[in-house]
């Protein structure tokens, strides 16, 4: 059973953990973070090659929120397609802010391919490094921070993948497999360790200002949804607050997208 058992843990106060943050500098990235920050949080951001948007985000938070909470701020450049590199980031995160009891896995990419057509366009080592960027280094970095959550009786994790992952998406097969590999993760994570106080989610977004993978302008993806407009980063990270405030909640993947796949 787990170690918590209290109140204060059932209404969901974050005040105080130590979240780990990948892709923290992108639109839905940032949205989580400051979320987490306001929140009384400590946050590590990792980021890929926005240094400044990560020391923006780390000098903001440092200013509003260590004094009030007495949090610690910490942010780490790592190719998550290097897995020596995560377990890299892990440690910097450790060393500098502590073991994460929240792990927000974000970052995506796609390789370099978008709106492919055939499944000669993405060669096999695209496809791997596709993978190992959006699924792989997810999945270590999870076997990197569930020793500290298993020991706490207490972990929140969080899987960001895309509409892509139930669909197929019109990005392309190495990015389609690898956001619903993470469903699957997912699925055999929560039920392994919901008994021991872990919650394990995923956010499925589709179509979100700020983001970099938009496959068009906002205005002709607009009208592609039953809403009729793009959603917003901070929507993807109220959906991910609610994940983490209630233990209740576990093995669930949750589109936002809009009204855009029928769940």
């Amino acid at each position: 059973m787990p170690k918590r058992n209290s109140i204060n843990t059932i209404r969901g106060t974050l005040s105080g953990q130590i979240a780990l943050v990948t892709g923290a500098t992108g639109g839905i990235g940032a949205s989580i973070c400051r979320m987490l920050a306001v929140r009384g949080c400590s946050v590590a951001m990792h980021y890929f090659s926005d240094q400044d948007g990560a020391i923006e985000l780390m000098e903001e938070f440092k200013e509003e929120y260590m004094h009030r909470f007495g949090s610690k701020f910490a942010s780490y450049k790592a190719d998550l397609g290097n897995y020596d590199e995560v377990r890299e980031l892990h440690e910097h995160v450790v060393d500098i802010v502590g073991p994460p009891t929240i792990l927000i896995n974000n970052a995506g990419a796609n390789g370099g391919h978008s709106g492919v057509k055939s499944v000669d366009e993405v060669p096999i080592e695209a496809f791997e490094n596709t993978w190992r960027v959006n699924c792989g280094s997810a999945y270590l970095l999870t076997q990197l921070c569930m020793p500290a959550m298993e020991g706490e009786g207490w972990g929140r994790i969080i899987f960001i993948s895309s509409v892509a992952g139930f669909t197929g998406g019109i990005v392309g097969p190495h990015y389609a497999s690898a956001k619903s590999a993470l469903h699957g993760l997912v699925h055999w994570l929560a039920q392994t360790y919901a008994k021991k106080g872990v919650t394990v989610n995923g956010v499925a977004p589709a179509l979100i200002e700020q983001t970099k993978m938009l496959p068009g302008s906002s205005e002709e993806l607009a009208e592609k949804l039953p809403v009729g407009r793009l959603g917003y980063p901070d929507e993807v990270a109220g959906t991910v607050l609610w994940m983490l405030e209630t233990s209740y909640v576990t093995n669930k993947v949750i589109g936002v997208d809009g009204g855009m796949f029928p769940q």
